[in-house]
């Protein structure tokens, strides 16, 4: 499938896509799976809560939401081939879960809104003015009060890291994310209506759940 963003690093190959989940496990030692753990956890799952999972990719994350849910329900959204196809077989077994293929960097109505939106590592890889499509579809899938998660890097200067880390970072990242680091995304999610701000650091504070509130 053509990239949608030729500079974007979160398109991926079939190939890549098909092994995505042992292929992150792989190359951060294991440090990928067990941040995830902690931010799901992080994010007070109530046993009743429906989730919108934005570019929500195999379907991993979801799974893991998923344990906190009782009567809730997770709807992944996501637009690769490859993914669905993953998303679908790993949560074949869980009702509570759904898949949607749709983009979510354009305008979109998911038929429903949300307790919580969630989206982990998938918006540093877009251009910023697609960046602020994803918030204002995250805005009106949310419930007034509804909670918007933000899993990603934080806010850092990439010069001031240790050299190793930048020589990874630099290597690893497209051109998005080097932007991505060094905007105020309080500030950002505060111009579009959201506030109430909390946040958790994981891997030395270079990622970051941030969570942001639905306001008037």
């Amino acid at each position: 499938m053509k990239k949608i963003y030729p500079d974007s690093g979160i398109e991926l190959t079939p190939a890549i896509a098909r092994h995505y989940d042992s292929i992150m496990n792989y190359l951060t030692l294991g440090a990928y799976r067990n941040f995830i753990y902690k931010a799901v956890k992080d994010m007070n799952i109530n046993p009743g809560d429906t989730i919108l999972d934005l570019g929500c990719g195999t379907g991993r994350n979801a799974l893991l939401m998923a344990a906190y849910l009782v009567n809730g329900s997770i709807t992944g959204m996501d637009i690769s081939p490859s993914m669905e196809k993953q998303f679908i077989k790993k949560t074949e077994k869980e009702p509570k879960l759904k898949f949607i293929n749709k983009r979510i960097d354009l305008p979109f109505d998911p038929g429903q809104q949300f307790d919580k939106v969630f989206i982990s590592f998938v918006i540093h890889g877009l251009p910023h003015d697609a960046r602020e499509t994803v918030i204002r579809n995250a805005y009106s899938s949310l419930k007034q009060g509804g909670s918007f998660y933000i899993l990603d890097y934080a806010e850092f200067d990439m010069e001031k890291m240790p050299w190793l880390h930048r020589v990874i970072f630099k290597k690893a990242e497209c051109k998005y994310a080097f932007d991505f680091i060094k905007h105020d995304w309080k500030n950002i999610l505060k111009a579009n209506s959201f506030g109430d701000f909390s946040e958790h650091f994981y891997i030395k504070n270079y990622v970051r759940l941030l969570e942001a509130v639905k306001e008037g």
